[in-house]
């Protein structure tokens, strides 16, 4: 049996900046959310494929970047929208928004 694994680890970044404290396209628009993901590649907040517009997964499609992390309090796992996998990385911040 072969465990999914995600291998796109390498377009991540150690230094992104969340771009907001909520979804850019759920806040200009007006629109609510369920959960809120971080791009590792740079920084979008976008919300999670349970909320009505699933802007971190039209993100990834759209730019190419390929893993999010959670971006919800005493959240740290990742997901790559690639591979379809959910992990963690050790050692790695948790940018969950307050």
């Amino acid at each position: 049996m072969t465990i999914p694994a995600c291998t796109h680890l390498g377009e991540t970044r150690p230094d992104v900046t969340p771009a907001t404290d909520g979804c850019q396209e759920c806040l200009a628009s007006g629109s609510p959310w369920v959960h809120l993901r971080l791009c590792m590649t740079c920084g979008h907040v976008g919300c999670c494929d349970s909320s009505p517009n699933q802007h971190a997964r039209f993100h990834s499609h759209a730019t190419g970047h390929p893993i999010v992390q959670s971006y919800e309090p005493g959240e740290d796992w990742w997901w790559c929208f690639v591979d379809d996998v959910a992990f963690e990385v050790a050692g790695a911040p948790s940018y969950a928004h307050a």
